[in-house]
């Protein structure tokens, strides 16, 4: 029950948080709506989509993907300002399990980006996309279990940091390849050998091709998903368990 405590603070606080910072909801909703219609409309008249799919809507999965990257990861910059205000070490000393942090923080992650998804998924009816019941539904849920796993990642990699300026930089060196390589603009089959060996070292690869298998379950030429939705779900839940995993290690060693 103290665990579940933990873990139900730490969302209710971020979640708070974010409900309270209107710029910020506003600045990660512009940010997936100019890349869908301004670069995704541009695009669109230099790449030529497939036979029943258009290129905006082959990069919508990719457009849901890229809000649950920057939400997920970026959520984790709330650990390095507690580290400085002190919020962290006022966890951190309580007498709970360094695990039940992190999935605190995991969780919150996850919240947060599935809220996010969820607004940007509603655009579906807009660009020509049919999605039933079941689809929404499961495109929410892979995108919950996304959320997690990439929110871990974000705490893992914040847990070697000390202060915000450095942790900003690495987070962009990462966060921009994550997408970029993820099949988002441009589907893996179709990348150089380097590029394709690359793209599946990439969670987010897995991510967005599960997006797609649910959007496009019929579509087997090169706009549809380059993977098994069975494969893509392994990947991201066996990285989400490693990724939390580890996080919790570092948090004791570094206690």
């Amino acid at each position: 029950m103290i665990e579940t405590n933990v873990i139900y603070v730490i969302v209710a606080r971020e979640f708070k948080k974010f409900i309270r910072e209107k710029s910020r909801l506003i600045s990660t909703l512009a940010r997936p709506l100019l890349w869908l219609f301004l670069i995704g409309g541009g695009m669109s008249r230099l790449v030529p989509g497939g036979e029943n799919v258009s290129y905006i809507q082959f990069i919508f999965p990719g457009i849901l993907g890229m809000t649950i990257l920057f939400t997920a990861i970026f959520s984790s910059i709330s650990i390095i300002w507690d580290k400085e205000f002190g919020f962290m070490k006022e966890i951190l000393v309580a007498p709970v399990s360094r695990f039940s942090v992190v999935a605190g923080k995991a969780t919150s992650g996850m919240v947060l980006s599935t809220f996010q998804a969820i607004i940007v998924l509603c655009l579906f009816p807009v660009i020509g996309l049919r999605l039933d019941p079941m689809q929404v539904l499961g495109v929410i849920l892979v995108s919950a279990i996304l959320s997690f796993a990439l929110a871990a990642f974000g705490i893992l990699l914040a847990s070697f940091y000390e202060n915000y300026e450095s942790f900003s930089v690495i987070m962009n060196f990462i966060v921009m390849p994550m997408f970029f390589l993820s099949g988002a603009m441009y589907p893996v089959k179709l990348l150089p050998d380097v590029l394709k060996f690359l793209s599946k070292l990439n969670p987010l690869t897995y991510g967005v091709d599960a997006l797609k298998n649910i959007v496009f379950p019929h579509e087997t030429g090169r706009m549809g998903a380059d993977f098994s939705l069975s494969l893509d779900m392994f990947v991201i839940i066996s990285l989400a368990v490693v990724f939390v995993l580890v996080a919790g290690k570092v948090f004791e060693r570094k206690q």
